[in-house]
């Protein structure tokens, strides 16, 4: 696109540091960019969103077994 993370975040008024930390993968893309980014490139405010919460999902998926291993499943409670 040959846009500058200065002049897009000058055209969506949030601090170029805002981006640059996007960029980088060291901010989260919040609901309220989602939405600036959807008007910015012409998107939908979900497309943003959706591809944050992929990206979060996809991260905590090596993670599993580790957040997973101390839940009692629902169905055991009951049995005694």
């Amino acid at each position: 696109m040959g846009i500058s993370q200065n002049a897009m975040a000058r055209a969506i008024g949030v601090p170029p540091r805002a981006i640059n930390e996007i960029v980088l993968g060291r901010r989260a893309i919040t609901p309220p960019m989602s939405i600036r980014f959807g008007v910015f490139f012409g998107q939908s405010d979900d497309f943003w969103h959706g591809l944050q919460i992929e990206c979060e999902f996809r991260a905590l998926a090596s993670q599993r077994r580790k957040l997973t291993a101390h839940i009692q499943p629902a169905q055991t409670l009951g049995a005694a």
